[in-house]
């Protein structure tokens, strides 16, 4: 198992450059006894999703998703339960980090390497929990599917595409999604609005600025006012599950790209923006509440209004999902932590995206649990400790165990 680790880390599998790792894990799936499975993206699936940008500007070729099957007893009499992750992670800023993202470095127990906590060592536990239960010899019938997906970090290519195309000759009933969630049980993810927003202004000379007409503070002012909206949803749209989060449904500039030289007046303005939106809210609603407050800051300004900012969608836009704590691969889940050390253990709703909503919008509940904290996802120096790896793999043992014996 933690060679396995080991070497799943050493790939660097970017978004599009999945092929090398999936190869290998293909192989490595094949060794250990599964029956496998292999997906492309499907164009035509994703170019008709809501979720995604225009298909033509996704990188779609040579990105296979892999799956392992086990077969347990008589497959047909029982459930299939998929475990799922993603092997694509997110790019690095090499150096910031302490050492080579992608040569695996171990200290106090902890494994340091890009994608070890996002999420290959969740990934690994799957495949190592789907065997201790086929190795166990418990008389259990249904089927243990382990997913290796492309693209999740791209708004989940190879997931969506199983969901809406199941690549398998029988039905899913359930899934677990191992992505780090600190051993919390995830039943609740927020969506994502992505927005860019354009400002033009009248360029001059930098020793004449009243000549010009500077779009910063434009800016400004529709960033003021976006962040009070944000304040007010805050304080408005609730939720039980993101009670404890100071700001659940967050506005981030990401990026501000304006002006041209420094001696002219900034004469355009672009900043794209994500816009968090709650399990029980829909992107276009949002969006609508966004605009409208666009459009008042528009209102007040005769330069604004003559000259109509942009505010476009680019890409990816998801909905939020949740499924319900009483839902047969929740409490199942419950169990076997209770069983491991967990006794009550804290439900949580995820400020990101995950792939679950791709299969819970498929009508398979699905559920995010896995070792380390999100906290420490997408940053240098990214780790798991090898403990909660292993704890994780005994946790997901025993939920696939108990969910199959179910009647």
């Amino acid at each position: 198992m933690r060679e396995t680790l080991e070497t799943f880390v050493s790939f660097a599998s970017y978004p599009g450059e999945e092929a090398a790792v999936q190869s290998w894990f293909r192989e490595r799936l094949d060794a250990l006894g599964f029956q496998l499975y292999e997906w492309e993206p499907d164009a035509e699936a994703l170019a008709a999703h809501p979720s995604f940008p225009p298909v033509e500007t996704l990188a779609l070729d040579d990105r296979p998703s892999v799956a392992g099957v086990l077969e347990l007893g008589d497959p047909e009499a029982g459930p299939t339960l998929v475990l799922n992750g993603h092997a694509d992670v997110v790019p690095v800023e090499e150096a910031a980090w302490t050492s080579d993202p992608f040569e695996p470095r171990w200290a106090d127990g902890e494994l340091y390497a890009r994608g070890a906590l996002d999420m290959k060592g969740g990934l690994v536990a799957c495949v190592f929990a789907a065997l201790a239960v086929a190795e166990r010899g418990v008389d259990l019938d249904g089927r243990l599917v382990v997913e290796s997906v492309v693209g999740e970090e791209e708004g989940g290519i190879g997931a969506a595409t199983a969901a809406m195309e199941n690549p398998y000759p029988f039905e899913r009933d359930a899934a677990l999604i191992a992505e780090p969630s600190d051993f919390h049980v995830v039943i609740a993810a927020e969506g994502s609005l992505m927005k860019r927003l354009g400002i033009v202004g009248e360029s001059a000379h930098a020793a004449r600025t009243w000549e010009g007409e500077s779009v910063l503070p434009h800016f400004e002012r529709i960033r003021h006012a976006f962040e009070a909206l944000e304040r007010e949803r805050a304080e408005r749209v609730t939720h039980p599950l993101y009670e404890g989060y100071e700001n659940p449904w967050p506005v981030n500039f990401g990026t501000v790209d304006a002006g041209s030289w420094a001696s002219s007046v900034p004469a355009r303005l672009t900043s794209e923006i994500r816009i968090g939106v709650a399990p029980h809210e829909t992107v276009a609603g949002v969006e609508a509440e966004y605009r409208e407050r666009l459009d008042e800051v528009v209102a007040e300004s005769d330069w604004l209004s003559a000259h109509p900012p942009t505010f476009e969608r680019f890409s990816v836009q998801f909905e939020g999902s949740e499924i319900d704590r009483t839902e047969p691969i929740v409490e199942r889940l419950v169990d076997a932590a209770a069983g491991h050390g967990i006794a009550e253990p804290v439900f949580e709703g995820f400020t990101g995206g995950t792939d679950a909503r791709h299969y819970i919008e498929a009508g398979i509940p699905t559920v995010v649990f896995g070792p380390g904290s999100v906290d420490l996802a997408h940053r240098p120096d990214e780790h798991v400790r090898w403990d909660d790896v292993v704890a994780a793999s005994e946790i997901i043992a025993a939920t696939a165990e108990s969910y199959l014996a179910t009647e």
